[in-house]
Order: structure tokens, then sequence, then C-alpha cells
């Protein structure tokens, strides 16, 4: 099998002769090998890893992303972020950790611009009702 995984900036993993495949989606940790049904689903944050035929081992944390299977050969993995490594319990410890710290930053920066968007449309509002308009 051929696995692609990309992120928008950049080709992180482009690996021929992969024998298997593990990830994870919000239903559990799932495999895939050759032959394998076309497929799409969501991924959490998690470590990709893949055996190739000759036996190695490698990984990959990924940011959430979508994974596809396309006709039982070709997996493709496109995500916002991605960290491959011979080193599983680096990955694990580090990178998923800086992933998940990147995404609560993110949410609490997502509700602060919220919070100044509803106190614009209220000042708007207050600015627009009619007893407002003869001042």
């Amino acid at each position: 099998m051929r696995l692609r995984i990309v992120t928008p900036l950049s080709v992180v993993v482009d690996e021929t002769h992969v024998a298997a495949l593990r990830a994870e989606d919000a239903s559990g940790s799932f495999g895939i090998l050759p032959g394998h049904a076309d497929f799409l689903t969501s991924l959490s944050f998690s470590v990709v890893s893949w055996r190739r035929a000759d036996s190695v081992r490698r990984y990959c944390a990924v940011r959430r992303g979508v994974l596809s299977v396309t006709g039982g050969a070709d997996i493709a993995v496109a995500t916002r972020e991605a960290v491959a490594s011979d080193d599983l319990e680096a990955l694990d410890q580090t990178v998923l950790a800086r992933f998940r710290e990147q995404a609560d930053s993110e949410r609490v920066e997502r509700v602060s611009a919220t919070r100044l968007q509803l106190l614009a449309i209220r000042q708007i509002m207050r600015l627009l009702r009619p007893e407002r308009r003869g001042v």
C-alpha cells in the first residue's frame, strides 16, 4: 500500500510498501490492511502507526485530520499538523501534549473573539433602537 500524510505546507510521509496501518478515530482504534474497502474517517489527536513490508515500524503524530483509503492500496491522511518519527515514546509524550495545548489555546482565543463580536452587536443594537434615532 502507499501512505501519504500531508499538511497544508508539506508532505510529511510518502511511503510505498506499507504492509499494515493503525489509526484512531472517535470510535476507537482501527487497522488497515491491503485490499481494505474504500474508507473515510475523521481522526482524533493520535499517533498513526504503520509497518512497512521490511517489518520496520514508523509513527506519525497527527493533529486531527481526515484519513481515506482508496482502491485498497492508497491511504491518504490530510491534517493540520503532523510529526513523523521512529520513536513512539517521544511522539506520545511531547508532540501529542503540544497539539492538545495548542488546541486548548485556540479554543480560548475563539471564545474571546466570539465575546468581542457579541459585545459589538449589542452596542450596534443599542444604537439602532428607535428611541435613540431622534437624538
